[in-house]
């Protein structure tokens, strides 16, 4: 590639000036880096021919190795600025670059500049740079140094932005220092956080710089002609309070030194022609889930707690519950560094315990800072009192009212709470995210905002010294009331499930209205209407605990909301929370009671099937099951609205019952029909109305129809069928239903205890992470019934009796007999055959006296079982009991539990020799089965006839 003189080339009024290393736009300077120039000068001397990528490193990175990722900065900035002509610079893929045009060259008087660029390229003087060594290693910043590299060079103007702490002063001098050696020009820091007045800007560049200058008052003109062609990189940091001057002077610095680049940091952008705006990310924490794990110290966020630790400590090493609590600071610290420092300074001083546990205090908290540091940077709260105190007034106002979201806020909700026209906040949102206070998150179609947690902390304590607090909460719980509304018109509304993720948005707005609104200095009437108009949301977003914590609430302030519609609509959601949570505890039901009269007498039938629904919840889960089938029998009566929904909810409502009483052939038909015609355009929002899934319950309870009539296969594929559903339905209560069914009576029924094992340690950890009681009992009996028939029956005692505990205290008994019969046989094996006798004894009494047929079979057998075990029992009456069972389940034409029985005393007749009359037990069973035949105990029948015969 030949040499270029160094003359003018023009295209489209577009003009190259070589000597001056000037880009011109019909005789205007466009700002641009020293490299992306070059990369334009290369371009020009290949006269439209292609350059390979490998050409322009060598040529414009001279001895250094450098990536694609790099040159394709510099391509992007040179788009940029061509605007309009940005295709006249082509990209041949894989291969390199062409400049397109016909660019024509003019010879102009270069004599001059041309001796001013050979004086910059070799000054008289070495290259300075007033930047300090580093004094500690920069932590989580090495991605960001290394894009800042390639930023200077491609573009003149670089804005690093950030809220005050974020570490732009760090990340900028590391920077500077890492340029300079190959800079080829000075590096120089200009500190403008002292002066006090704007004005000052040019001189104090101008003593930095050195600059030759005379008189008083310097212009940035005058700077910018006293800099002239000398190559320097210049920060400017901390541009914020003197803004418009930085930007003047940096203005006329770009337009009139070609060989200078202009790093500044400022909490908002300089707006002028070439700027590059570089927004300073907060350092990595983790997630809430990992936070106790070892991975949390993988985050830099955390990596610099512990370096700036074990600078004071150093016999500090991080493990166990430490890094549990380094991780919660971080993140509530939103990775800030500069409150990650101070809070390792008191860390190291105070234990890293007592810091997690006091961060609600966190201004008085996170002082002494570095001595040497600038004294806004050795306290939390000086940080944010600069920022704050650069804000005219209605920005000031605007921030302390956006404080009390801490969700983050629309432009409509902080409209609200403002109580100014919507224009106008709009403007103070722009403007204070310009200034680096509000932070822009969420996706074009779902815009928000929110401020970081330190400063939402310190805007709070604002608003409320200047008296503000409790008019800002009333507007937001009014706001909230006004957009939770429809959720609160039941079964009228168009509001779906699917459509709850503009409400799941505001989760902690809401519950900081809420808070307010039902605490001594709020407003409980408010806080009444919110709570109930916001009761269907919480089980929408499977919150059923809060659901019942905020209508608790909100019952005990009624006031003059006694007897309205919302205690109606609190009472409803309070009993469905108890029932699920604690149980059914006789609290949960005075709930539904008093809620059912409220709706008779407002004529509310919507609210006349949720109570009713509630209700029948209530006594089938305690085994009131006969009152359980009157309640389904009465909502069939008075079902209406929507036919299909009705009645498909009256046959589930009645299947239910009729299941755990042995009616298999119409429960099972009942069920079916649910599953089958319950349509699904209601499935979500009957979710929220009646606390239950229609089709994952019709669905698991089927399970256990199908499982007693021989039906194996469709049983279990049943049972997967149901967790599939729930699982769509992402409602945890809905999914322990399928996995407690599915794991309990299919899986251990059938002997698929892998299966069983699998889905019922889910089982187990859903229920214990959303507080559902219940289903964490049936958990623990699960594991103790897998344990229990392992090779250490003993192993599963402790289990299923805290299980069974649970279920007594929760009074959630439908599991009771099931697993009541596992302990007696855990019992048994173990050779506590007193223990294991009483414990069967109990539960077939319990299921006699409840109506619980359908498992009567299966406890006549074990109890056989466990006088065969024992070796002293009346043969007559072990085979008396094995009789009954077989005539129970023949009655209940429950062929599993029949076949079951058969084995048992085909087994006890072949010892005796009566293989005859064994056969004659056994085979009829055997042959009313048509599947099933991959369970342990039908394999077992088979291998026994096959024995007999």
């Amino acid at each position: 590639m030949g040499q270029i003189e160094l003359r003018v080339f023009e295209f489209r009024g577009w003009e190259v000036d070589l000597a001056r290393r000037e880009l011109r736009s019909f005789g205007s300077v466009v700002p641009i880096g020293s490299r992306a120039f070059e990369i334009i000068e290369t371009l020009l001397a290949s006269d439209g021919e292609l350059v390979t990528k490998d050409d322009l490193m060598k040529r414009v990175w001279p001895g250094l190795v450098v990536e694609d990722n790099t040159i394709q900065v510099h391509i992007s900035a040179i788009r940029k600025v061509l605007a309009d002509d940005r295709d006249i610079l082509k990209t041949i893929a894989g291969r390199g670059y062409r400049l397109l045009g016909d660019w024509t060259a003019r010879q102009e008087n270069t004599t001059t500049q041309h001796h001013l660029h050979e004086r910059a390229q070799s000054p008289v003087f070495p290259f300075t740079t007033n930047i300090p060594m580093a004094t500690s290693p920069l932590v989580g910043r090495e991605t960001a140094v290394e894009q800042l590299s390639d930023l200077v060079s491609a573009h003149r103007v670089v804005t690093l932005t950030g809220p005050g702490g974020i570490g732009k002063t760090v990340l900028a001098s590391e920077v500077g220092r890492r340029l300079f050696p190959k800079f080829q020009g000075d590096v120089l820091f200009i500190e403008l956080v002292s002066l006090s007045d704007p004005d000052l800007v040019p001189s104090t560049v101008a003593h930095v710089l050195n600059l030759q200058t005379h008189g008083e008052n310097l212009s940035p003109e005058l700077v910018a002609r006293a800099i002239g062609d000398r190559r320097a990189m210049l920060v400017f940091d901390n541009c914020e309070h003197v803004i418009e001057a930085a930007a003047a002077l940096t203005e006329n610095i770009v337009r009139g030194c070609p060989n200078v680049c202009v790093l500044a940091t400022s909490r908002e952008l300089l707006r002028i022609d070439g700027e590059f705006a570089y927004s300073v990310l907060a350092l990595e924490v983790p997630a809430l889930e990992f936070e106790g794990s070892q991975d949390a110290l993988d985050h830099s966020a955390v990596q610099l707690f512990v370096a700036r630790t074990r600078s004071l400590r150093t016999d500090f090493e991080p493990s166990g519950e430490k890094i549990s609590a380094m991780a919660s600071i971080c993140r509530q610290l939103d990775g800030i560094p500069l409150a990650i420092e101070l809070a390792a300074a008191r860390a190291a001083t105070l234990g890293i315990q007592q810091v997690a546990g006091r961060l609600d205090d966190r201004f008085a908290l996170l002082t002494g800072g570095r001595r040497t540091a600038l004294p806004r940077h050795q306290t939390l709260r000086a940080t944010l009192d600069w920022s704050y105190d650069l804000l005219p007034e209605a920005e000031r106002r605007l921030l302390r009212h956006l404080g009390i979201f801490p969700a983050g806020f629309t432009i409509e909700a902080a409209t609200a709470v403002v109580d100014e026209m919507e224009s106008s906040v709009a403007l103070g949102i722009s403007s204070l995210v310009s200034k680096s206070l509000v932070v822009l998150e969420g996706s074009e179609a779902a815009r928000r905002w929110r401020l970081l947690e330190s400063v939402r902390v310190y805007s709070l304590e604002k608003l409320a010294a200047l008296d503000e607090h409790g008019r800002a909460m009333r507007r937001l719980v009014e706001f909230c009331l006004l957009l939770f509304s429809p959720l609160a018109l039941g079964s009228e509304s168009d509001v779906m499930v699917d459509d709850l993720e503009e409400y799941r948005r505001e989760i902690g707005n809401l519950r900081a209205a809420l808070n307010w609104a039902l605490s001594p200095g709020g407003d409980a009437a408010l806080g009444v209407a919110l709570a109930a108009a916001a009761s269907d949301f919480w089980l929408g977003v499977s919150l059923v605990a809060e659901a019942g914590e905020w209508a608790g609430k909100a019952l005990g302030q009624l006031g003059d909301a006694t007897g309205t519609r919302s205690e109606m609509v609190l009472r409803c959601s309070l009993g469905y929370a108890l029932i699920y949570t604690q149980g059914m505890s006789p609290h949960a039901r005075d709930m539904l009671l008093g809620g059912l009269a409220l709706a008779h007498a407002f004529q509310d039938f919507d609210y006349q099937q949720r109570a009713s629904g509630g209700l029948w919840l209530f006594s089938a889960r305690s085994m009131a099951l006969k009152d359980a089938l009157a309640f389904a029998r009465k909502y069939e009566k008075v079902a209406g609205g929507d036919y299909l929904q009705s009645h498909a909810t009256a046959a589930w409502m009645i299947g239910i019952p009729q299941t755990y009483m042995a009616m298999h052939g119409e429960a099972n038909e009942r069920l079916q029909r649910a599953i089958d015609h319950y349509p699904s355009a209601r499935r979500r929002r009957d979710m929220m109305r009646l606390g239950a899934d229609v089709r994952t319950s019709a669905r698991a309870h089927n399970t256990v129809n199908l499982l007693s009539q021989g039906f194996l296969d469709a049983a279990s594929r049943t049972a997967d069928s149901a967790i599939s559903e729930a699982r769509e339905t992402n409602q945890p209560f809905v999914l322990c239903v399928a996995l407690a069914w599915a794991a309990g009576f299919v899986a251990l029924s059938l002997g698929e205890f892998d299966k069983a094992r699998t889905l019922g340690e889910e089982l187990v950890h859903l229920a214990y992470k959303h507080g559902l009681r219940p289903f964490y009992a049936v958990g623990l009996c699960i594991r103790g019934s897998l344990a229990a028939r392992s090779d250490n029956p003993e192993a599963g005692i402790d289990p299923l009796r805290s299980g069974l505990a649970e279920m007594q205290q929760t009074t959630y008994l439908l599991f009771y007999p099931f697993f009541s019969t596992e302990l007696a046989a855990a019992l048994g094996a173990i050779g506590r055959f007193d223990e294991s006798l009483e414990e069967i004894g109990k539960a077939l009494r319990f299921a006699v006296e409840t109506e619980y047929r359908w498992f009567v079979p299966e406890i006549l057998r074990v109890q056989a079982g466990l006088l065969v075990l024992r070796g002293s029992g009346d043969p007559a009456l072990i085979e008396s009991l094995l009789r009954q069972s077989m005539a129970q389940a023949s009655a209940q034409q429950a062929v599993y539990w029949e076949l079951s029985a058969a084995v048992s005393l085909a087994e006890r007749l072949r010892v005796v020799q009566k293989h005859d009359e064994a056969l004659e037990v056994l085979a009829p069973v055997y042959g009313r089965l048509s599947e099933g035949f991959f369970a342990p105990r039908v394999k077992l029948a088979k291998k026994l006839l096959d024995e007999l015969t």
